[in-house]
């Protein structure tokens, strides 16, 4: 079975998936709350998450190679982060998912996986 890794491209591939986000980020009206969390320069945080997502996804775990443990909580914890928020950082992963023509096998295998994943930020009722 190939992995989400694997399905989406390799590097290259979840590269493209991680810039996506942050541009469909960008230019959603809907995402402006979670789009002002991050600075005006994206670059950064847009290779910490092909970083992450390369070995959460499946591939070689180049985040943990290069920073050590991964702890999402203790970043995202300065951020008031609710329901709204998490659903809003969904909506733009799904867009950046289907504007990459990702299949649907693959986006219903990351469709649990990705609310998880977006839960574990939350911090606020």
């Amino acid at each position: 079975m190939e992995t989400p890794y694997e399905l989406l491209g390799g590097e290259k591939g979840v590269k493209r998936l991680s810039e996506e986000f942050y541009a469909v980020m960008s230019s959603r009206k809907e995402a402006t709350s979670i789009r002002q969390m991050h600075g005006k320069d994206l670059s950064l945080v847009s290779e910490k998450l092909f970083l992450f997502l390369s070995g959460w996804l499946g591939g070689p775990a180049l985040y943990l190679e290069k920073y050590g443990t991964i702890c999402l909580s203790s970043p995202h914890a300065k951020y008031q982060i609710g329901e709204d928020e998490r659903d809003q950082w969904l909506a733009c992963m799904d867009q950046a998912l289907l504007n990459l023509d990702a299949s649907y096998e693959l986006i219903a295998m990351l469709k649990e996986p990705m609310f998880n994943l977006a839960d574990v930020m939350t911090n606020k009722v």
